[in-house]
């Protein structure tokens, strides 16, 4: 009985992970340079949208590409997201009206900092 439960188990598992239907590419491009720049974006059927583009940036002796990019969806519940972004130098900045904001640090807070930070204690000194 137990080895029955066990296969039961594992042929549910796996009709419940089995992958949805594959969603058709509509549109396609790719442009690589020989300097190291590029360009590459598609769309597919089910309203996804993907493009990044990347320049070579001369940091010191070294070059870094710098990459700019955007991708849009639109989720189960029908709600449209996108996030553009950045990548260089600083890290990956993302930009989206999802990405939450920290609120400001209240005024008494920021003031208290920096009254610790102009008066530290004698223990930190040592």
């Amino acid at each position: 009985m137990l080895s029955k439960v066990i296969v039961f188990s594992g042929l549910l598992a796996v009709v419940l992970c089995a992958a949805d239907e594959p969603v058709a590419i509509l549109a396609q491009e790719a442009d690589i340079q020989p300097d190291g720049s590029f360009r590459w974006s598609y769309e597919s059927a089910d309203g996804t949208k993907q493009e990044q583009s990347a320049v070579p940036k001369q940091i010191g002796e070294v070059s870094v590409p710098v990459l700019k990019g955007s991708v849009s969806w639109t989720d189960a519940d029908g709600v449209a997201h996108q996030v553009n972004y950045v990548a260089d130098e600083n890290g990956y900045q993302p930009e989206s009206p999802d990405i939450p904001v920290a609120p400001e640090v209240p005024a008494a807070i920021a003031r208290a900092l920096e009254w610790i930070a102009a008066h530290p204690s004698k223990e930190s000194e040592s």
